[in-house]
């Protein structure tokens, strides 16, 4: 096992150089350039102050000197500056925002684990009943809804209409004021509907996978010698069943956890959430080259970091796996 979490380190520097490459040239393709956001609205800026901006952010230069520039800078931990006003390096603004993203995330996934596996075996076990029918109805509405739709019409029910929930920001504007307990509960309060929209897609289609895992599991031989020993039904579910319908669950995690991290642009824009999704999605706007790249690079490695758990997982789950 160590030997092939060793090969799969090594794996992620020729992947991350792969992943960098096709995005610095994807994000150069798009139209327009970070200068034109820093001289657009001021009158008073001359074609040479123009030529000289772009000279010091070589953007003159041929787009792989730029990237060879940028490679340079990353490889001893320097993502640079931000092109905004402000002008701060790019990790310290990333490294900002960060734990709040991966607060959602992670809360996310927790929900959808606790969640969407007990409903999965509930289902399976009770296939065809009323219980079924219903997390098949949940599971279609999961599928069908627009999540960014429908997280707007949360925020007017229980933040405009009800007034139980707020429907923007991390904290409350009195949250230093408050005990322990109630930042606690502010906190869970602010993030409530974030995490759970978040989980909303991913939660149905989990369900719906276990589910089906199940039905495959519960119908081999070795369930039927296991149930004709003796062994109670939970035993047998829970203890037997379950542990070999869990692979392709995890591969399934694994596969959601870019969608999570992809999705938490549009939820913290929506809920207006300091996080790094919604300082990528202000770089994009503003062309802000740096702050892009390297909120991608640090996107790509929790990726490939949480496919690295997936497959050690593996064999943590299943004694027969071993990568040796």
């Amino acid at each position: 096992m160590r030997a092939y979490i060793v090969r799969r380190l090594m794996m992620v520097l020729p992947m991350m150089i792969g992943i960098t490459l096709i995005s610095f040239a994807i994000i150069h393709l798009a139209p327009g350039s970070p200068t034109q956001a820093m001289t657009d609205l001021n009158p008073n800026v001359s074609p040479e102050s123009i030529v000289k901006l772009r000279q010091m952010y070589h953007l003159d230069e041929p787009i792989y000197i730029q990237y060879w520039l940028w490679l340079k800078k990353v490889a001893v931990l320097d993502f640079g500056d931000s092109f905004s006003q402000d002008a701060r390096p790019v990790l310290d603004k990333i490294l900002e925002r960060l734990p709040i993203t991966l607060l959602i995330n992670i809360l996310s996934l927790a929900v959808i684990f606790l969640i969407s596996i007990p409903i999965g075996v509930l289902s399976a076990t009770h296939q065809y009943s009323y219980f079924d029918r219903i997390a098949s109805l949940f599971v279609f509405f999961g599928f069908s809804m627009p999540t960014f739709w429908f997280a707007l019409l949360l925020m007017i029910l229980f933040g405009v209409w009800l007034d139980w929930l707020p429907i923007s920001g991390v904290v409350s504007m009195n949250h230093a004021n408050l005990s322990p307990y109630g930042k606690f509960m502010d906190y869970c309060t602010h993030l409530l509907l974030p995490v759970s929209m978040s989980a909303l897609t991913s939660l149905a289609g989990m369900s719906r996978f276990t589910r089906q895992s199940m039905l495959e599991v519960i119908r081999q031989d070795y369930v039927t010698c296991a149930r004709a020993k003796g062994l109670s039904e939970r035993t047998v579910i829970y203890k037997h069943a379950l542990k070999n319908a869990t692979l392709p669950i995890i591969t399934l995690i694994a596969l959601s956890i870019p969608g999570l991290i992809g999705g938490s642009v549009i939820f913290e824009t929506i809920y207006s959430i300091p996080g790094t999704g919604q300082l990528f999605y202000q770089a994009v706007m503003g062309r802000d080259y740096p702050l892009v790249m390297g909120s991608l690079v640090i996107m790509a490695f929790l990726t490939l970091f949480a496919n690295l758990l997936a497959d050690v997982s593996y064999a943590m789950v299943d004694p027969r796996i071993h990568y040796e």
